[in-house]
């Protein structure tokens, strides 16, 4: 597969491009800000400082390290400014989350009883059963590491919690060995619950681990005194470094790469704020780190691992800890249950909005086409689908009972290569037949095909096929905290490139081109450029010309100066984007008619609705649903589908679900300023995703 040129797009005035790094960390102050809310329960406010943490851990892990390594190969003051740039805005990120867990998010919850409790504030009787808990669970499980000659600083895996001691007198052979090391399993559960009867009624007492280690570390040491010591915590560049082209077996080299990923280059370390100086600099010494990567905190060094104190608070009466429980149900007027799904599909297509409506119809259709005699081929592509899947089951299932199954698994989703590659070996294990996407590019296309015979008598059989398309992946799970819509249909024309698709990836031949969808590498990003264009045009013409799109981010440089083009030819402009956005909007006669804005509620925006006008009739509109960011990677470097809603009525829904409502949020909604900050758009106006669990729950009959 080669990449499709881009095309030429008319000379437009171009501004400078936001930088995506620091864009993405303005994505993250977003996030932040929704653990500053009153009106979000408690526990979702901790929450949201989880999430934050971890996604700078993969800020660090992916984005960053691909910043040092490109301002290394550079070598120029610009590129290095940049770096450190980046650095000092992660750095403030960083500092202000702590603040807000330290002096907002934890006295609130204590107020109500839920409280992490250091050393010295236990009670006696909390001591003492700390002192138990460290001598039974945990004792055993640690082996300090004193450093010599024959005792190197040992390995430290990614993102692991560790103390560094340093130790006064002399070890068990009268030597003046200074540093230990401790290292800290990952099996041990970083957040205890005390039991109720060690803590004041209504209290719920909570320990860290890390404040159980602490209390005693010079038990560790006998003989010798603990002068100084600190958590700390290495982040490393995760990113897997396999040469596609020069490997027999991409499976069997990814499950190798797996082994090395959790020592790769060190990128950042994480200390406690108390910290000693010599200690440190002894730290960013071994890891071979400049001082800017050196992040001292004020708390744990990992609030990650906090999510383990949401899962073990209990509810309290009359406080609302956490968002109202929400069950996404089943379509029952669109879609009845117990409805054979390929009659239905022959008489008109099926859209699925999650998580407002269930994802179970999905898994359903898999497994009617596993359980139908009739079905003869079932062909699916696998990006995230976690480490247990219904749907991956029913796929093994449906090779067991003879049917031509064809896997496309991606074994490059980052983070999730161990569970694809179980999975693609589980498959394989049963006869179903297993590939592994394009060298050099990833399979992010979201796509479920099965064949049928239909048919009999005097007309004879015909085979049938019948598509499902996803904006989001075949994950069960996510699919209740992420919004995506699926897409089921029996359109002969649609079927057909969903099936041509799934010849080429696996083939690796030419085949006809797609007549429906759009496809990347091939001709998504052209055939976008090439809409607005036309969508331009008619706004010099005088026509009513509108642009709005809704995706997770915006950094590929030709859509950008497309858009800018059509928005100083006229067009009226509406992005709806998640995360990193590029594009400056709301500068004057440059981009003044492009609008950005940012959605951050109870759930993750994932869906990608791409919707273009360029007249007043019926016929003057397009609107594409899209597996693809519009990202230079989505546009040029993954296999990816955009699909048109040609249900008139469909097509609507889309329009009246996953654009308006967000146009005129005014509650969970960022406007972007031409700087690349962002200003609440309010705080008490309507919510597009509050607004849509009402809707749908109204229609399943649970309002």
């Amino acid at each position: 597969m080669t990449e499709v040129p881009e095309p030429q797009t008319a000379a437009v005035a171009m501004p400078p491009l936001l930088n995506r790094e620091l864009a993405i960390l303005a994505f993250n102050r977003r996030v932040l800000a929704q653990a500053q809310r009153p009106d979000v329960p408690l526990l979702e406010r901790l929450r949201y400082i989880t999430i934050v943490s971890s996604n700078l851990d993969e800020f660090f892990e992916v984005r960053f390290a691909d910043v040092l390594d490109a301002a290394r190969a550079a070598n120029s003051q610009a590129a290095w400014r940049d770096v450190s740039a980046t650095a000092a805005r992660a750095h403030a990120l960083a500092d202000e989350q702590y603040r807000v867990f330290n002096t907002e998010v934890m006295p609130a919850l204590r107020r109500h009883g839920i409280e992490i409790i250091n050393h010295a504030e236990r009670t006696p009787a909390q001591k003492a059963w700390v002192a138990r808990f460290f001598e039974r669970e945990v004792r055993p499980l640690l082996i300090p590491v004193g450093l010599d000659p024959a005792h190197p600083f040992p390995q430290v895996a990614n993102k692991t919690l560790n103390f560094i001691a340093r130790l006064g007198g002399r070890d068990a052979f009268g030597r003046e060995s200074t540093i230990a090391i401790v290292k800290v399993p990952r099996v041990l559960r970083r957040v205890i619950r005390m039991p109720d009867e060690v803590c004041a009624p209504g209290q719920q007492g909570f320990v860290l681990l890390s404040s159980v280690i602490r209390a005693h570390l010079q038990e560790l040491f006998p003989g010798r005194t603990v002068e100084s010591f600190s958590q700390f915590r290495v982040t490393r560049d995760s990113d897997l470094d396999v040469d596609e082209e020069d490997v027999t077996n991409l499976r069997q080299a990814l499950r190798r790469g797996l082994t090395t990923r959790q020592f790769g280059k060190a990128i950042r370390m994480e200390v406690v704020a108390s910290c000693p100086p010599e200690l440190s600099s002894l730290l960013l010494e071994q890891f071979d780190l400049p001082e800017a990567a050196l992040h001292r905190v004020d708390g744990p060094v990992n609030l990650v691992r906090l999510n383990q104190l949401i899962d073990q608070v209990t509810p309290v009466p009359g406080v609302d800890l956490s968002f109202p429980a929400f069950e996404p149900g089943w379509p029952e007027r669109r879609l009845p249950r117990g409805k054979d799904f390929f009659a239905l599909l022959r008489e008109r297509d099926v859209m699925l909005h999650h998580p407002f409506e269930s994802f179970d119809p999905v898994v359903e259709f898999l497994r009617q086409a596993v359980n139908d005699p009739d079905v003869l081929a079932i062909r699916q592509t696998i990006y995230r689908t976690g480490a247990k899947s219904e749907l991956m089951d029913l796929l093994i299932e449906g090779a067991r009972r003879g049917k031509e199954v064809m896997a496309v698994v991606e074994l490059k989703a980052r983070f999730d290569e161990e569970a694809n590659i179980n999975w693609a070996e589980r498959l394989e294990a049963v006869g179903a037949q297993v590939v592994y996407g394009i060298v050099g590019l990833k399979t992010h296309a979201k796509l479920l095909l099965v064949t049928r015979r239909e048919g009999g008598g005097r007309a004879g059989t015909r085979l049938r096929r019948y598509v499902h398309l996803s904006t989001g992946n075949y994950n069960p799970r996510t699919a209740r905290l992420y919004t995506d819509v699926g897409y089921l249909t029996a359109d002969p024309g649609i079927t057909a490139d969903a099936d041509a698709v799934f010849q080429q990836i696996a083939s690796l031949t030419r085949v006809k081109p797609p007549r429906h969808l759009l496809t990347a590498p091939f001709v998504l990003h052209r055939r976008l450029v090439r809409q607005m264009a036309e969508v331009a045009q008619a706004a010099r013409a005088g026509k009513p010309a509108r642009i709005v799109a809704k995706f997770n981010a915006l950094t590929d440089p030709g859509l950008i100066q497309a858009l800018i083009a059509a928005g100083q030819a006229g067009v009226q402009i509406d992005l709806i984007v998640r995360g990193a956005c590029m594009l400056p909007p709301g500068l004057p006669g440059l981009t003044d008619n492009i609008r950005v804005r940012s959605i951050v509620g109870r759930f993750l925006e994932h869906t990608r609705v791409i919707y273009f006008r360029w007249g007043e009739g019926e016929d003057d509109e397009v609107l594409y649903l899209s597996s693809a960011d519009w990202m230079s990677r989505n546009m040029f470097r993954r296999i990816e589908v955009a699909w048109p809603v040609n249900d008139a009525k469909l097509r609507q829904r889309i329009i009246d679900e996953c654009l308006v409502p967000y146009l005129h949020d005014a509650q969970d909604a960022w406007e972007q300023l031409p700087d690349g900050q962002y200003r609440r758009v309010g705080e008490a106006g309507p919510s597009a995703q509050q607004a849509l669990m009402r809707r749908h729950a109204a229609q399943s009959g649970r309002a």
